[in-house]
């Protein structure tokens, strides 16, 4: 069923108090999240080459549990590695053929770890514990009943939205620009383990952020205060340019630490991410897979990273209900903005939602009724669309990380 309507709510930018977060390439959640969606990209891209379709698999539990290091200014030395439990289910053979799953799953890893960690060996810095078994025979099935749509293999609802608000922007932006080439490039002491916490309050925007310095770059606590203040003021400089529909940005920068504590007053780091020592993370506790945690907007509560591409709908409604939102909100004249809604039924096609649902924010003078058919007419081509949907999630051309 697909219904269209007016959105009733108090739209987030009319919310005198909005509040967002997003953990960077580094944080530990985040590191799971993206860790487990390369394996299952991996696995989808395996089973193509060997059968010629995406086999049943769910590699959507997983945690990094922190591991041990000794911290000095000028270095350090790595005492317990990382350990990495990856699960859940996968398909290990088909027709007597065997597909090696727990090397695919660790390389995978490996190879993600190596690209986004740059002080991070992946074969010295972590240790890797496989969960992997066969999955139920049910759900195994879904994959072996003909027709070209796979049918969904829970019954779960998703919901997507656009446009972002300025302060989605500036966090996303911000977060984006402190992992980047650039700012790397200025400041190869800083780490990978981001967090930008944002709060707007009327038209002031207060962001904290969170961003460790390497060890071997910051020879004292004296330097290490000297660099904290020079990157701070590039990221104020960075926001001033970027975001100037504020009337006022305040940022605070590692604001645990404390001058005159030596290293107990600092935010230094090994490896770049506190996985190293002080924080593990776990599939689902990261970004949503538009990239932020929205705190003022409807959000779903599945864990989209990990799960496969072709049935389980955690992902697939994840991704599909953002981008309904974005071409509605792009190519229907009128509409301002959009919030899609999708629900699925255990067993039915994933083309075939038991209830999908697109709640306008339209223009002034402009009624539902005016585009009422038009946004039907995008739903109804993206539903339609969805084989090639859900093989563009298993090349991973549409990140959940």
């Amino acid at each position: 069923m697909l219904v269209v309507e007016q959105f009733h709510g108090t739209q987030v930018t009319q919310q005198r108090v909005e509040m967002v977060e997003r953990k960077g390439t580094g944080h530990p959640d985040q590191i799971c999240d993206c860790i487990m969606d390369s394996i299952s990209v991996a696995l989808s891209q395996a089973y193509l080459s060997e059968f010629g379709t995406i086999l049943h698999h769910n590699i959507d539990k997983g945690l990094l549990a922190a591991g041990r290091v000794n911290l000095r200014f000028g270095g350090g030395e790595v005492i317990e590695p990382m350990e990495l439990t990856i699960g859940d289910r996968a398909t290990f053979s088909l027709a007597g053929k065997e597909i090696p799953v727990h090397d695919i799953a660790v390389g995978a890893a490996k190879g993600w770890i190596s690209r986004n960690l740059r002080h991070v060996d992946p074969e010295r810095h972590v240790s890797y514990r496989l969960k992997l078994a066969p999955g139920s025979q049910e759900l195994t099935d879904i994959f072996a009943r003909p027709g070209e749509v796979r049918g969904a293999n829970d019954t779960s609802a998703a919901v997507g939205y656009y446009p972002l608000s300025s302060t989605e922007r500036a966090v996303l932006t911000l977060e984006r620009e402190l992992n980047g080439a650039r700012f790397k490039g200025l400041f190869p002491e800083t780490g990978e383990d981001v967090k930008v916490m944002g709060l707007r309050n009327g038209d002031e925007l207060d962001l904290t952020i969170a961003m460790p310095l390497l060890a071997e770059f910051i020879g004292s606590e004296r330097e290490y205060f000297e660099r904290k203040h020079a990157i701070e003021t590039e990221m104020r400089d960075f926001l001033e340019q970027e975001h100037r529909g504020f009337e006022r940005i305040r940022v605070h920068y590692n604001t645990l630490d404390q001058a005159g504590r030596g290293l107990a007053g600092v935010y230094l780091s090994l490896l770049g991410t506190s996985a190293e020592d002080a924080d593990s993370g776990q599939v689902g506790r990261g970004n949503r897979v538009n990239g932020l945690i929205p705190i003022a907007r409807a959000i779903g509560t599945e864990a989209a990273a990990g799960k496969n591409p072709m049935s389980h709908v955690g992902k697939i409604y994840n991704v599909l209900s953002h981008q309904m939102a974005r071409d509605i909100c792009t190519s229907v004249a009128g509409v301002e903005g959009a919030y899609v809604m999708l629900l699925s039924r255990i067993g039915d096609p994933v083309d075939r939602p038991q209830m999908a649902t697109a709640q306008l924010v339209m223009e002034p003078r402009r009624s539902v009724a005016d585009v009422e058919g038009k946004v039907r007419e995008v739903m109804q081509r993206h539903l339609s669309g969805i084989m090639e949907f859900c093989h563009a999630l298993a090349r991973g051309d549409f990140p959940v990380c």
